[in-house]
């Protein structure tokens, strides 16, 4: 399984949205630079989780453990008897 395009557009505009649109409207203040690198690194951060979580999904270190029996059932259902062993 590949990447998707579209989700990967959707989340990237979504926190490049926040990264950028967000520090333009910071109130004035003493401490509006700081609130801008706030938000800023928040998008990053946020954005990097996001894609590190995506990106895992594709190849997955351990599968799904399943019981004998649900692996019997699997392949009864599939017309594919599992020999024991």
């Amino acid at each position: 399984m590949g990447a998707a395009f579209f989700p990967v557009l959707f989340f990237t505009a979504l926190w490049g949205g926040v990264g950028i649109a967000m520090p333009i409207m910071t109130p004035k203040g003493p401490h509006q630079n700081l609130i801008r690198c706030i938000l800023m690194l928040t998008a990053a951060c946020c954005w990097l989780f996001w894609l590190c979580c995506y990106m895992a999904q594709m190849n997955p270190l351990i599968g799904p453990k399943l019981k004998r029996d649900v692996v019997a059932m699997i392949g009864r259902s599939w017309n594919n008897p599992i020999v024991a062993g």
